[in-house]
């Protein structure tokens, strides 16, 4: 704003002729100086100096705002944005339709809980005709740990859309929309992405799926250093095609056992060290993200995934509009089903532990390699 013209301000034209006679062109310009400075070098009085200055300044300062209309303001940002539906009430209510556009959405949680199940869907919700609420788009699927089940792929649209899938050459139509790419490195996966932002708008890519983010970088970097440095980049241009394309980008991240120092730093989790240990197939352990602190700081939507006492929960942990919720849930030939559609309240730290029933709470990444 500071560079605005001041001929352009709506100033009375004599007194805008005068500044720009005198080459004071932008507002930065006039700012610049005080106002006896103004009235020495345009050859006018302080009155026409004094109102010629609180005009520009009234035009180049934006206006007060109050928090609420801030909030007011981000809600409807976030409305037009646009959101990609689960068709899980409850979490779609939560999410404000859904999983959004433009930004980073990150499934965490350990081996076999449903991450891959979930992504399956929405592959199917993004592929579908407008008319049926899908996203009538083209999904671009990274499978790093070749998870991905074409044969699963349709059972679930057989069972959740019959009305859809039945129709002749539907399912092979929406099957064809789904492209599988499957990189065995980083520097293939880091070439994936580069061709990938060429394709999303001309290939007409509603969604991106990364599964998982966490096998590609651990299988490579061992160490906390350079895991790192390698993933920085992978992270920037990842949120990078999120705001170019204005698409969701979904990704998955595995779990692994907290360390001493994490359980040091964050007290909640130090719980698992007084857990019984003569029954490890009847204790949750107490798991951290694989991909650490930085990344989640990354992700603008982290939903958890976790089993405790008997049942699956996805926890909508991290949120710029939502409150931290949990709900209960279960895996049936359709894929992920809501048990309620309520969601609990979590306060507190509990709702960034995850839970892990039956596994032994020192199991390291390895152990959790297959979903």
């Amino acid at each position: 704003m500071a560079n605005k013209v001041i001929k352009q301000m709506g100033l009375p034209k004599s007194i805008a002729n005068i500044f720009t006679a005198r080459n004071i062109i932008t507002a930065k310009d006039a700012l610049s100086l005080t106002d006896f400075e103004l009235m020495e070098l345009l050859d006018v009085g302080m009155a026409e100096v004094t109102s010629a200055m609180a005009h520009i300044s009234e035009v180049v300062c934006p206006p007060c705002q109050t928090a609420l209309l801030l909030m007011e303001q981000r809600v409807r940002n976030e409305s037009l944005a646009g959101h990609l539906p689960t068709r899980l009430k409850g979490l779609d209510e939560a999410l404000c339709g859904g999983i959004p556009f433009g930004v980073l959405t990150e499934l965490v949680g350990p081996a076999g809980i449903g991450k891959t199940q979930f992504c399956l869907k929405l592959s199917l919700l993004a592929s579908m005709p407008a008319s049926c609420g899908g996203l009538d788009g083209r999904v671009i699927y990274i499978d790093v740990e070749s998870k991905f089940s074409s044969k699963r792929l349709i059972e679930i649209g057989l069972k959740s859309f019959p009305e859809i899938f039945h129709k002749k050459g539907m399912a092979q139509e929406m099957a064809g929309r789904i492209l599988i790419l499957r990189p065995t490195s980083l520097s293939e996966f880091a070439e994936c992405l580069k061709q990938i932002k060429v394709s999303l708008l001309q290939q007409h890519v509603k969604l991106l799926i990364i599964d998982s983010m966490a096998a590609l970088v651990l299988g490579e970097h061992d160490c906390g250093a350079s895991r790192h440095q390698a993933l920085g980049w992978h992270v920037s241009f990842i949120k990078s095609l999120a705001e170019f394309s204005r698409i969701p980008i979904v990704l998955t991240n595995q779990v692994r056992s907290q360390t001493g120092d994490e359980s040091r730093m964050y007290s909640f989790q130090a719980q698992s060290h007084s857990i019984k240990k003569d029954n490890p197939a009847t204790y949750d352990s107490h798991l951290v993200a694989a991909l650490g602190i930085n990344w989640a700081h990354a992700v603008t939507i982290r939903l958890i995934l976790e089993s405790k006492s008997g049942q699956r929960f996805i926890k909508l942990a991290k949120s710029p509009i939502s409150p931290p919720l949990a709900f209960p849930f279960s895996i049936t030939s359709s894929g992920v089903v809501l048990l309620d559609d309520d969601g609990m309240e979590i306060r507190g730290p509990e709702i960034n532990t995850i839970h892990c029933q039956g596994q032994n709470a020192l199991f390291n990444f390895e152990g959790v390699r297959h979903q």
